[in-house]
């Protein structure tokens, strides 16, 4: 019953023929009326038996409504499963859009149904194949790259250590540069392979801020959540960065939980300079650093910000940066739906 309320082909479909069936039906009904009500067979004689009506849903009139029933039935019948053999190709493609990417290899649908649903299938199919194709030969690529550009660092960082000057030191400093901006890169990617699992939030929240007191960071934490299906891994590495870029500009950093019956909000506040209005958008593009922040000591690779919108965006989450009132630092704002 709940399909058939949905707006969906399947209930467009049956609904359309269904309301010609029936629309049919009672103009027929109408016409008989009209037309052969006031033709009634004379009386019989009087010298004939009297033969006393049994009531108008006998006789003829009982035989044609059962025959309208019969018709009604089959016709409904009829449009069900012809609403359904139209509407179910566009489902088995809707249901495979929203599982591609989710598995490592194509799930190819059957390519059935008139011709214009087969050839959606037959394009679609191509589509799965090329995407992972191109997937495939991104992984390979990013595996020669790390491998071709950490060698000639490494021997770089190797024959360097052997000079034992003040030069040397400023060199050592630009390589291990380069491969934290490389390792950044190929993690940003590379993307993640993880499942979703019921995450207890409270508790990986508090593991991130102990371990950031431990390392003599200002981190400070209020409120708890409820259990959230999330990527753990993934999720702990966007909250992670979010607090590191509050400490890099601010400091230190709050980080509260308000939780809602659809929505986690987490929210991580700094004392820092903010951000201009015209540059809130423009941060989380990669590689894209603020000019009071072009040093390797706080401005960091240009990715953190990009990494965690990307790792929201696995959750189907928003993230949000706004400026304090009265220029008193910034606030970043995590929205994770609960369906």
């Amino acid at each position: 019953m709940n399909k058939l309320l949905r707006d969906t082909i399947f209930s467009r479909l049956f609904g359309l023929a269904m309301a010609a069936v029936v629309v049919s039906h009672i103009i027929t009904f109408i016409l008989l009326f009209v037309f052969l009500g006031d033709h009634r067979p004379p009386p019989p004689p009087a010298h004939l038996p009297q033969h006393h009506p049994h009531g108008i849903l006998h006789g003829p009139f009982l035989g044609f409504c059962l025959s309208m029933a019969i018709q009604l039935l089959l016709l409904a019948v009829a449009a069900w499963a012809g609403s359904r053999s139209l509407a179910r190709p566009m489902q088995l493609l809707a249901e495979a859009a929203g599982k591609l990417g989710k598995h490592k290899e194509p799930l190819a649908i059957p390519e059935t149904g008139p011709a214009e649903a087969r050839q959606s299938a037959r394009v679609f199919n191509q589509m799965q194949e090329r995407l992972f194709q191109q997937m495939e030969e991104r992984e390979r690529f990013l595996a020669a790259v790390s491998h071709d550009l950490r060698t000639p660092l490494t021997r770089m960082k190797l024959r360097i250590e052997q000079l034992h000057n003040e030069a040397s030191e400023k060199l050592l400093d630009d390589i291990e540069e380069m491969r934290l901006m490389l390792d950044a890169t190929l993690d940003y990617l590379r993307g993640s392979e993880e499942s979703p699992q019921m995450l207890d939030i409270t508790s990986l929240v508090a593991a991130i801020v102990d371990n950031m007191q431990e390392e003599g960071k200002a981190v400070s934490m209020h409120g708890e959540a409820r259990p959230l299906m999330a990527l753990p891994n993934e999720l702990r590495r966007c909250i992670s960065n979010l607090l590191e870029n509050a400490i890099a500009y601010g400091k230190t950093a709050q980080i509260s939980l308000h939780d809602s019956q659809h929505e986690l909000f987490i929210i991580i506040e700094d004392e820092g300079p903010g951000i201009p209005e015209a540059e809130l958008e423009k941060v989380f593009a990669p590689f894209v650093r603020l000019a009071v922040s072009r040093n390797r000591n706080t401005g960091g690779v240009g990715l953190g910000l990009s990494i965690a919108r990307e790792i929201a965006r696995r959750h189907q989450a928003s993230l949000i940066l706004k400026n304090r009132p009265g220029n008193q630092g910034l606030m970043v704002e995590l929205r994770l739906p609960r369906n």
